[in-house]
């Protein structure tokens, strides 16, 4: 599986299986590490200090801020109307359908086994296990489910583990 001479590899990107993955017109942040089985398609792009963990696809048209968090096996979609021919029965070409835009913000976290649709995610926001991501998540937001709904904001959470951890 190859990386590309078109991909922009930042300082320090880690790559533990660079035979394992697939990257192809990318461009990546310095210190990212990513994970075997990984393929990130040509025009997403990862920001600095972002761990992308095994088998998580990245098509174009994502955007991952920096100091992102991909957990084992998400997959992000690009396209919300996939289909393989036209009316006519002729099989469809790169350029017969829409590029619908995904933006990871910066501290983010999302779980293992998630799939997240076009949408935005905000800044420090984590989006749970295996949940399936339709609408955009506000900042610090805690979502989970499928669809993924709102739980909790996250400074919450972390508010309430600190207290308890001194009582």
């Amino acid at each position: 599986m190859p990386i590309d001479e078109a991909t922009k590899l930042g300082r320090g990107v880690w790559l533990p299986q660079p035979e394992l993955v697939n990257i192809y017109g990318a461009i990546i942040g310095d210190e990212t590490r990513i994970g075997a089985f990984v393929e990130i398609q040509r025009g997403a792009r990862i920001g600095a200090l972002c761990k992308i963990q095994s088998h998580t696809f990245i098509p174009e048209g994502v955007i991952i801020e920096d100091e992102v968090f991909i957990g084992h096996n998400v997959t992000f979609i690009n396209d919300i109307w996939p289909v393989a021919t036209n009316e006519q029965g002729i099989l469809l070409g790169a350029h017969d359908w829409e590029l619908r835009e995904t933006r990871v913000k910066r501290k983010a976290s999302i779980g293992s086994g998630a799939t997240i649709l076009p949408v935005t995610i905000g800044q420090g926001a984590l989006v749970g296990a295996g949940s399936v991501v339709t609408r955009d998540v506000a900042d610090y937001a805690i979502v989970a489910g499928n669809p993924a709904r709102f739980i909790s904001d996250i400074r919450e959470r972390r508010i309430a583990a600190a207290t308890t951890r001194e009582t």
